[in-house]
């Protein structure tokens, strides 16, 4: 099986669901997102994820959408793709895995199940029931939708080789060091991702390989600029002299972190549509219950990103202007 560490290294995009309408996933009504993800430098796709609208999408309406959207990113060039398949059981998360696999992803994302409180060893046999599934599993660790993956646990996974890699997006900044240590001693490939916004260059610096954060849908080229300066940073005989200046992350996780702002007017993906929408790159259709943003929350959006539009793949506030595939730095 491919290495952890290959599949999560660089930015990976956890994408929205393009979808024709609400509740509809559309690969095609995604296909300028998917140009302007690839050319604003990400590495690879996580579909279907908490981002994704997966949870609430049936399982009936992933197969071709996946299929899709893998086909096109591949034709750019584009690198690893993940396909979120977590579930309230096992069962559940099984189908999931077997309607998206005519796609041939380069590994499956799984969370522990949802919904009901599980035992330690509950947790561990949903993990080892993947294992005939001949796909690498990457750990999903997002504590406020699912049961946390607590030390023991996470020791158990360490033990399966089918389970290659993790995404944290607990925010637990000792855990996700723990979890780095661990992988480290016991699984030299096992891939480590931060998906925490607010923590991505900490989390680099504590080890991961790469950072997978939701609002580079908006702004893939900020947290490519955040990867690379860390890189640099990191390595600085790596660059020439004049380019290392050992702010420069900060100043990119700061960007980030202003970004992530958004979602003080209006929470989650209904936003992150919205603003796509502005540029045409995806349409602002979502999946029930979720509703798409008011006109109020509309008019508060463009207020508060009207001094970052630089930093935005599509800039459109007010009127149709050119995408800003690499905006400069500010």
């Amino acid at each position: 099986m491919s290495g952890g560490r290959a599949i999560l290294r660089g930015i990976t995009i956890p994408m929205v669901t393009p979808m024709s309408a609400p509740g509809r996933p559309d690969a095609e009504a995604g296909a300028e997102l998917l140009a302007a993800l690839h050319a604003a430098g990400a590495d690879a796709l996580m579909l279907l994820g908490s981002n994704g609208e997966g949870p609430l999408l049936p399982t009936s309406a992933l197969g071709d959408f996946v299929t899709d959207a893998t086909a096109r990113w591949r034709a750019l060039g584009g690198g690893p793709v993940l396909v979120n398949v977590t579930a309230a059981g096992t069962d559940e998360a099984l189908a999931r895995a077997s309607v998206v696999a005519p796609a041939t992803p380069d590994a499956l994302v799984l969370s522990p199940p949802i919904y009901f409180h599980h035992r330690e060893d509950e947790i561990v046999a949903h993990y080892a029931a993947t294992a005939a599934l001949g796909v690498p599993v990457i750990v999903y660790n997002a504590p406020r939708y699912s049961n946390p993956i607590t030390p023991a646990v996470f020791d158990a996974l360490l033990a399966m080789d089918h389970v290659v890699g993790l995404k944290d997006s607990s925010g637990d900044a000792a855990w996700f060091a723990a979890a780095v240590a661990a992988a480290r001693e016991h699984r030299p490939e096992f891939g480590i991702s931060q998906g925490a916004e607010g923590q991505l260059l900490a989390g680099l610096r504590a080890g991961a390989d790469g950072i997978v954060p939701g609002i580079a849908n908006i702004a893939p080229a900020v947290a490519v600029a955040l990867f690379r300066a860390w890189l640099t940073s990191a390595s600085p005989e790596s660059a020439e002299p004049a380019t290392v200046d050992a702010d420069q992350p900060e100043r990119w996780q700061a960007i980030i972190d202003r970004l992530c702002g958004v979602h003080t007017i209006r929470p989650g993906v209904p936003t992150i549509k919205e603003i796509l929408s502005w540029g045409g790159l995806c349409p602002p259709h979502v999946a029930a219950p979720l509703q798409p943003c008011t006109d109020d929350e509309r008019t508060a959006l463009r207020s508060y990103l009207e001094p970052l539009a630089s930093h935005l793949t599509s800039p459109t506030l007010t009127s149709p202007t050119p995408h800003l595939a690499h905006p400069p730095p500010r």
